[in-house]
């Protein structure tokens, strides 16, 4: 299954979010992921990366980028409500790739605070789950 070609970032926050999003990417590619889906979205949400790590769980990583912790960090963005928007989003991708509902999965967060190529970097693995 070919990855989704994400939409092109026009304002400078949506850049430095695509920085992040790439960044992370390469993170997980580096850690022996490999990509399944990128910007996979449907009517209920969208997730940004979902990969197969090398111990053959399903991952679906949010990426979040925050210029200032001044609203919260990057990771505190990830809400109940936006974790909810996750799970379901999950639920259409499973739905609409069965294949992939035998692998164990798992939902992580990559969160980014500060500016580019200085940022803080955080990689929350198993940061919510459907409990």
């Amino acid at each position: 299954m070919p990855a989704q070609v994400p939409l092109r970032a026009s304002s400078p926050s949506q850049r430095r979010g695509r920085l992040a999003e790439d960044d992370a990417l390469a993170r997980l590619i580096a850690a022996g992921h490999r990509l399944i889906a990128r910007n996979f979205h449907c009517r209920l949400g969208e997730i940004d990366l979902i990969t197969l790590s090398r111990r053959d769980v399903l991952v679906f990583t949010e990426v979040r980028w925050r210029q200032r912790d001044s609203h919260g960090s990057a990771a505190d963005s990830v809400t109940a409500g936006k974790q909810r928007r996750l799970l379901a989003t999950a639920g259409v991708f499973l739905a609409r790739h069965p294949d992939w509902r035998e692998h164990v999965m798992r939902f992580d967060v990559a969160a980014y605070g500060g500016h580019p190529p200085d940022w803080q970097r955080r990689w929350i693995r198993g940061a919510f789950g459907t409990r």
